[in-house]
């Protein structure tokens, strides 16, 4: 638990009217799965969207596409799958938050995505059909969490200098999205969109208790609040292949090309309904009342505008390196059932991958792939007038396994080191984060078997 923490009491705002009452037992009984005092704000913390593959590259999305990896981030790339791919990923982190008076440091992890995407028509059904048709197209469909909130923080303070009073934090729960993408290539340009829905309960509680039974009541609040919402994204990728002269002197696409691509959203709707709970009891007198209670109030709110562009350089099947830009207008940001102004957000990563001989046969590891990337941005979140920062390292390797019928499938394992916060004089969080994926790919679906 993180005691002593008055700067951070006040800078939240929490003794001063944001939230609702409820009662002791309630608040005592509330165990987070994580505690991380920044998840008071907004939905909660975000949860990286992005899969193991993506994650030892710093999450890059806008160009990343993959014949044999997802990347839902832009449904665009949606149209390179070449088998059916499920992905399952999870994830844990160690954070060390740090303030002027106190310290301390936490496990946490859960499962971090389920999806599954295909080509909509057999790349072998292509190749014996001597199918020349410039389209191409791919569909998937996830469930991932998008936020999470988690955080358990004790406070004391002197009122009117003799009775001290303990202020007890908490909140859990968050919010998950599910997605159905399609995506279409012509030629060279890729299109596509994801349509989703938001779903989630968070729960914020607060209870004040003071040393002197008799001049003060202790209080108790809490508001549950669930959120709903359909979600929409639209993406799109442009290749460009480098020429070469072929055998017959003919110039012909190379393995070397670039991809740009972007994509993004318009603000979205959310509705809430909340239930709030306050009371208050003096134990001295042996006196406790409900003072409030509301049930199923209907709310309404919206997700920002946001919009990621990037732009990679790949020798395909032997190196890759990319470089994006993320803006999100969270200025935007609304909830009518918990009030709170957010900032405009921004985010640069950079980040590569290198294979040094995928078709090696007696060295296994000259077919591993090697990632490293690097992230540097602004939250949309506040503490004393400063916008919270974020940076990171990350580095990661996708092992190669050949399943049966010589389909390749792999092990994607990520790990990323950074820092959150606002300085260690008000509050920061060291982490380390690890991502474990696995991806399985087919390529049977959809496969028109022929009789002679």
């Amino acid at each position: 638990m993180l005691k002593d923490w008055s700067k951070i009491l006040i800078l939240f705002g929490l003794l001063v009217g944001s939230g609702t009452l409820v009662a002791q037992e309630n608040n005592i009984t509330i165990q987070p799965k994580t505690n991380s005092p920044f998840s008071r704000f907004g939905l909660g913390d975000p949860i990286d969207q992005f899969f193991a593959g993506q994650s030892g590259m710093a999450g890059l999305s806008a160009a990343f596409r993959d014949p044999y990896q997802l990347n839902l981030l832009n449904p665009a790339s949606l149209s390179a799958l070449q088998a059916t791919a499920f992905e399952v990923g999870v994830y844990g982190k160690y954070s060390y938050f740090e303030t002027p008076s106190a310290s301390d440091g936490l496990w946490s992890g859960n499962l971090n995505y389920m999806a599954l995407g295909f080509p909509l028509k057999n790349p072998i059904n292509k190749v014996l059909d001597r199918d020349q048709s410039p389209w191409t197209f791919g569909m998937a469909i996830a469930l991932q969490p998008y936020t999470i909130v988690g955080y358990d923080v004790e406070t004391t303070s002197i009122v009117d200098g003799v009775d001290q009073v303990s202020s007890y934090l908490k909140g859990t729960g968050g919010t998950y999205r599910f997605q159905w993408g399609n995506a279409a290539k012509y030629k060279d340009i890729s299109v596509g969109v994801n349509i989703g829905y938001i779903f989630g309960k968070i729960t914020n509680s607060r209870r004040i208790e003071f040393d002197s039974l008799n001049n003060y009541y202790n209080s108790e609040f809490r508001d549950d609040i669930s959120v709903g919402g359909f979600t929409w994204n639209a993406g799109v990728q442009y290749i460009y292949y480098f020429k070469e002269a072929g055998k017959d002197g003919m110039l012909k696409n190379s393995s070397k090309r670039i991809v740009v691509g972007a994509y993004g959203n318009s603000t979205l709707p959310i509705t809430t309904k909340s239930d709030r709970y306050y009371s208050r009891a003096n134990l001295g007198y042996g006196t406790r009342d409900t003072i409030l209670f509301e049930d199923i109030i209907q709310e309404s709110g919206q997700l920002p505008t946001e919009l990621t562009i990037g732009l990679a350089y790949e020798d395909v099947n032997k190196f890759r390196l990319g470089i994006e830009y993320h803006y999100g207008a969270w200025s935007e940001y609304q909830n009518d059932a918990k009030e709170e102004n957010l900032l405009d957000t921004w985010r640069i990563r950079i980040g590569g991958e290198l294979i040094p001989d995928i078709a090696s046969y007696n060295n296994y590891f000259r077919r591993v792939r090697y990632r490293a990337g690097f992230s540097y941005g602004l939250d949309p979140r506040s503490l004393g007038g400063e916008q919270l920062t974020i940076y990171n390292v990350s580095l990661g390797f996708g092992f190669p396994i050949i399943m049966p019928r010589q389909q390749i499938s792999f092990v994607n394992f990520g790990v990323e080191a950074g820092q959150f916060g606002v300085g260690s004089d008000i509050l920061t969080e060291t982490y380390v984060k690890m991502t474990l994926g696995f991806t399985l790919n087919d390529n049977s679906w959809f496969f028109k078997r022929k009789f002679n």
